[in-house]
């Protein structure tokens, strides 16, 4: 292996054991309640009540354009009443999480690296230290647990707006029967497939937070560099949504649906 291949591979398990602390000193820190409730309650706000616009866009014309794909194939095979039953099962177990997930990546997790990137490159993490003050309890575990905690509630609000934005579009627009197509929905669309998307709502809020916590807490110098870790926390958050998605799909899917 060449020189420039090892100084990769060290670098790339340094930082992996650098976050693998921090996930240890975060889940240490979150058992022992040392959180003060006005940063959770302001992180809360920050993460979910101002998530709110975005998120309710993303899942209402993400609900209509599927209602309307859906339904252009399936009047084919004059299954028109069946389109609200897909566009629910996606919504619930996929479309709604994982876009929730990725919107909350680009707004979120890019605030949470810069933020904590210029309070490091301006020795204002090193200050917390001096002041027997942990940067992890101070700084990682509002963030952290704010963002598990609305993320079911973002990723609910994204699902019931997608799914009534399709009936709209498939009702009113496309002309399928509303009886039929609300009782398919309800018929196909079981509360294992909304337990599946609340669940991954959970797993993608803590991934937001600890990506954008790593890369701004270790984020190099300057001003370049705290722009590097708020691009970094977005690409690497959202990758590692996606990744996880699948083998949350497969597990879930098993574990729940029973196949």
């Amino acid at each position: 292996m060449t020189s420039a291949g090892k100084k990769f591979l060290s670098d790339w398990l340094g930082g992996l054991g650098r976050f693998g602390l921090l996930v240890q000193e975060s889940l240490a820190s979150l058992f022992t309640f040392k959180i003060a409730g006005r940063d959770l309650l302001h992180q809360m706000h920050f993460i979910g009540v101002k998530s709110q616009s975005v998120v309710l866009i993303t899942g209402a014309f993400t609900g209509m354009v599927l209602a309307a794909q859906t339904y252009f194939q399936f009047h084919k095979i004059n299954m028109d009443t069946a389109t609200l039953a897909l566009v629910g099962v996606s919504m619930c177990s996929e479309l709604g999480p994982v876009l929730t997930g990725l919107m909350v990546a680009g707004r979120v997790g890019a605030a949470i690296a810069a933020e904590l990137g210029t309070m490091r490159v301006t020795e204002q993490i090193d200050a917390l230290r001096t002041l027997a003050t942990h940067p992890v309890d101070y700084l990682v575990v509002p963030r952290l647990l704010g963002a598990v905690l609305v993320m079911p509630a973002l990723t609910a609000e994204a699902i019931a707006i997608g799914i009534g934005a399709g009936y709209v579009v498939g009702v009113f627009l496309l002309g399928i029967d509303p009886a039929y197509s609300w009782y398919n929905m309800l018929r196909y669309t079981s509360a294992a497939d909304l337990a599946i998307g609340i669940i991954k709502g959970v797993v993608f809020g803590g991934i937001v937070a600890i990506i954008g916590c790593y890369k701004g807490i270790h984020c190099d110098e300057g001003a370049e560099g705290v722009g590097h870790a708020a691009t970094e926390a977005v690409v690497f958050a959202s990758i590692t949504i996606l990744i996880s998605n699948f083998f949350l799909t497969l597990m879930l899917g098993k574990l729940l649906h029973g196949t």
